[in-house]
């Protein structure tokens, strides 16, 4: 890192009576050509700047930010240096496990331990362990809490012995909030402080998080994006994060969002049109006048999807809006002094009529945005309100079409269903709950779900709901009695606001009761149905619904009995828990009678946008600076928890949560020699879109799995096996539940959902954790062939990790999302992408084939690879494939066998 005193691009910055140093953009060279970048762009070349040491960064970095505005676009590949790392405790458990084992090998290999420490500031934010056993009542909160904390007490004495054991390392405790709203409403600076040479330095506050949706603190002007948990671990060790200077795509925004049209509306259009668009692997940044209208929260709510748009981040420049929301959230105003001044100074303020270069722009006017939903199975998948029902019926189609090939040839303009044949009637099902007798139909809503933190951190959305509520209430509706409501906030704040609104007692009237601050339905963590529902979908196979305020709708995510997952802002979550089905038509049924038996329709209860003004305006900053003054301290339950001080972890061995991993247990001080692989076998064939959930899924584990027999053996009671998310640090389970989702497809068994695979030559139908241990018994590699966005979804190291521990060398596909495709590398996977138009049903695989992949001893970013496949018959076809390792460093870690390899062998210098 450049020295602020000797550097000739250090400057002082004054606000008030403190004094800043600073790496001033302005004393670049050009400055005014640098000025016409990309905010987003700007914090990259500070942040090159301030690491300039003529080594990892030198002044031809800098340079080639020039030769961006040039085309938009450059093959430059950078070390960027973030200034923190945020974690969430699925991935932040496994995090600490792997810190934990490269200590032992770091003494195994003499090295000193203490070098094994975040050099780089760690948040992990305990939000994804709590499940919804108990919902609408007043105890569901202390229930489900009592019950996390029962079923997670080894993984928190984990933390919380890493918490006293690494430097740099701070703990959330459980029942607090989510990271990414408590990133946003706490831990984010948008300029940040650090000391070097007994010197405060101003920077641009930067983060990696090992979740995908850490893009949330983009709203708040700070550059930050999702990475796996190995890259997150190697950048809090001091480790670069490698790119490639990415490409910007500017989205300008226009005008304001209608009467009665919600931020989730907007970011669900945007979310479609930036698929359309393509910006997967590059930037986007949002611009234009509309910004001025349009509040931080709302913002978030666009930043925090950038996943289910594909990009790496969607970032917002610093602006008026950005000191409001810093001051309503209790930062010191002090801290929004230097926001501002900073901001001002290095080119990054918001100003009217900014026009930055982009590689390329899209426009949306936000008077355009109409009330829609996303599913029923992917986050892309917008369908306007009125088309919900047609859209739900052409999901139950039998031509194995996705809604989005068909909503244009079924659905009218009126949002009518066309006639698609009378084969497609009604299913349902007779089942008594509590005493009373009622009919499940096909598109019954059987969850409905306030939770996650797209939209929990939003007050107008959150209010909406709630005023919502109460205009339900007042006419008389309730809730449909087979929906499993539920309220999971994303910090005490919430509570706080909709208590001091007087609008808790209507939401916990139609069943929305708090059930926990953490990610809860969104994540699959939706616990149990009633066994009187679970037993009536399985009884007909009725095809049910979850409707959620969530970003993510993946199929088998959400519950592994519903099948259709939509997404929906907080005030059409209620609505639909009022209507129960999928088929009503909220735009014309009504919703229910009042109490004259007169039919009331979902205009009648929408609040008018003067309504959830006054309710927001009484969100107060004491309600953050309260529930954030003792925010690391946790309840008495887990400052109650004992661990031992020691700097290695005393692994036990009967331990069903954390494990020893072996990543580590056979490394030498030196790389071994990349061997070509030769002769592989396929261990799964797939498909297009297939996500980090269907390779590592974070719910459910069947008592009939490879997992599940794992922990019966070791005597887990089948109602103790707890969720594979919270399992991620036991890689006994973690490599049986890889391709364990039960709605994978390996095309290689014809119908067959599930964890299953075909093994060779024998022809066997066998688990994928079975085949894949066979195969390494006789010593036979394996690959992975798969279609479209491998890996989209979650930044799930696991996924990775549990690929590489089953014997997989290597992944075949037509693309792959970033953070997977980097995750691979990071565990010694080698991507590949097919090229010339080749694909699997192109060269007609079907799974019996032997393929030889050469030139891995020789291997250079980006390099086209030999790649033999010989079939059953003997019959040979060699293709070229593309190594999707892209820059030098990603060469490096594979060459080591992983990063964390990498990592250690840096140490043992």
């Amino acid at each position: 890192m450049s020295s602020p005193v000797n550097s000739p691009f250090s400057d002082i910055l004054t606000v008030g009576d403190q004094h800043y140093r600073y790496f001033s953009l302005q004393r670049l060279p050009d400055q005014q050509a640098l000025s016409r970048l990309p905010k987003s762009l700007k914090v990259l070349t500070e942040n090159l700047l301030r690491n300039l040491d003529n080594d990892g960064v030198v002044m031809a970095d800098i340079q080639a930010m020039h030769d961006w505005l040039k085309a938009g676009r450059t093959e430059r590949e950078i070390a960027f240096r973030p200034v923190r790392v945020l974690m969430q405790d699925f991935t932040g458990v496994p995090a600490v496990v792997d810190l934990a084992a490269m200590r032992d090998a770091v003494k195994r290999l003499g090295g000193e331990v203490e070098r094994v420490n975040p050099l780089s500031a760690v948040d992990l934010v305990i939000d994804h362990s709590v499940m919804v056993d108990a919902f609408a009542s007043k105890d569901s909160f202390a229930t489900n809490v009592d019950m996390e904390m029962a079923r997670n007490q080894e993984r928190y004495a984990f933390l919380r012995w890493g918490q006293q054991t690494f430097a740099n390392f701070r703990v959330v405790p459980p029942g607090t909030g989510i990271c990414h709203q408590v990133n946003l409403e706490y831990l984010g600076q948008a300029v940040w402080q650090q000391q070097q040479d007994g010197l405060t330095v101003a920077c641009p506050d930067t983060l990696v998080g090992t979740d995908s949706h850490t893009t949330m603190i983009n709203a708040l002007g700070v550059l930050g994006w999702g990475v796996g948990g190995i890259e997150a671990e190697a950048a809090m060790l001091g480790q670069p994060v490698s790119m490639l200077i990415p490409e910007v795509v500017g989205f300008k925004l226009t005008g304001k969002l209608r009467e009665g049209i919600t931020a989730t509306d907007l970011v669900l259009t945007v979310v479609q049109m930036l698929r359309e668009y393509g910006v997967v692997g590059k930037f986007v940044e949002f611009y234009g006048d509309g910004l001025a209208d349009l509040p931080l929260a709302d913002r978030a709510t666009i930043a925090n999807m950038a996943p289910e748009y594909g990009a790496t981040c969607g970032f917002f420049p610093i602006d008026e809006e950005t000191l409001r929301y810093m001051a309503l959230t209790g930062r010191e105003p002090q801290q929004l002094a230097l926001v501002e001044a900073y901001a001002k100074a290095q080119g990054l303020w918001r100003n009217r009529g900014d026009e930055p270069v982009f590689t390329g722009t899209l426009e949306l006017d936000m008077d355009e945005v109409v009330a829609c939903l996303a599913g029923p199975k992917r986050p892309q998948d917008k369908v306007a309100l009125a088309k919900v029902p047609a859209a739900f019926e052409l999901a139950m189609g039998q031509d194995g079409r996705q809604p989005d090939q068909l909503q244009e040839e079924h659905l009218d303009e009126e949002g009518g269903q066309t006639a698609i044949g009378a084969e497609n009637a009604v299913k349902g099902v007779r089942f008594e709950l509590d005493g009373e007798h009622h009919h499940l139909e096909e598109g019954a809503v059987v969850i409905a779900a306030i939770t996650s933190c797209t939209n929990t951190s939003n007050p107008s959305v959150l209010m909406a709901a709630g005023l919502l509520a109460k205009a339900a209430v007042e006419k008389g509706l309730t809730r449909a009695p087979w929906v499993k409501s539920s309220l999971a906030p994303g910090s005490k704040v919430v509570t706080d606001y909709l208590t001091k609104a007087g609008l808790m007692p209507y939401l916990e009237q139609l069943g929305f009761y708090l059930v926990g601050y953490g990610c809860t339905t969104c994540i699959g963590n939706s616990g149990p149905l009633p066994a009187p529902i679970e037993a009536a979908i399985n009884e007909e196979q009725v095809t049910v619904a979850a409707v959620l305020s969530g970003n993510r709708n993946f199929e088998g995510r959400i519950h592994p009995l519903v099948q259709t997952n939509w997404l929906a802002s907080p005030p059409l979550v209620v609505a639909y828990a009022l209507a129960g089905n999928m088929s009503v038509d909220l735009t014309r049924d009504p919703l229910g009678t009042d109490q004259q038996g007169k039919p009331v329709y979902l205009k009648d209860i929408w609040p008018s946008q003067g309504e959830i003004n006054r309710a927001v305006a009484q969100v107060q900053s004491e309600m953050f600076s309260k529930e954030y003054a003792a925010i690391f301290d946790g309840d008495a339950r887990w400052r109650g928890i004992s661990v031992p001080s020691s700097s290695t972890y005393a692994w036990q061995q009967d331990s069903s949560y954390i494990r020893h991993p072996p990543f580590f247990s056979e490394m030498g001080k030196q790389p071994e020699a990349i061997e070509d692989i030769k002769d592989a076998r396929l261990l799964a064939l797939l498909g297009d879109s297939v996500t980090t959930d269907h390779i590592s899924p974070a719910g459910n584990i069947k008592a009939d799995s490879p997992a599940g027999h794992y922990l019966q053996s070791l005597g887990v009671a089948i109602g103790d096996f707890n969720s594979y998310g919270s399992r991620r640090g036991n890689h006994e389970v973690m490599m049986r539940g890889t391709f364990a989702n039960i709605r994978i497809r390996n095309l290689m068994l014809d119908g067959v959902e599930g964890g299953e695979t075909r093994h060779y030559p024998s022809g066997e139908q066998l688990s994928i954790y079975d085949a894949a241990m066979r195969y390494q018994r006789q010593g036979v590699p394996l690959v992975v062939v798969a279609g479209k966005e491998y890996g989209t979804g979650s930044s799930r190291d696991w996924a990775a990790k549990g690929t590489r521990l089953l014997g997989v060398r290597a992944v075949l596909a037509e693309s792959f999302e970033r953070i997977h495709r980097s995750n691979l590398i990071g565990m010694g996977v080698v991507p590949l992408e097919f090229t010339r138009g080749d694909s699997a049903s192109i060269l007609g695989l079907k799974g019996d084939e032997l393929i030889s992949i050469t030139g891995l001893d020789e291997l250079e970013p980006g390099k086209l690879l030999a790649v033999q496949i010989v079939g059953a018959e003997g019959n040979k076809n060699t293709i070229r494939a593309r190594c999707r390792i892209d820059t030098g460093n990603e060469l490096s870690y594979y060459r080591h066998g992983g990063i964390l390899h990498y990592v250690i062998r840096g140490m043992l210098e």
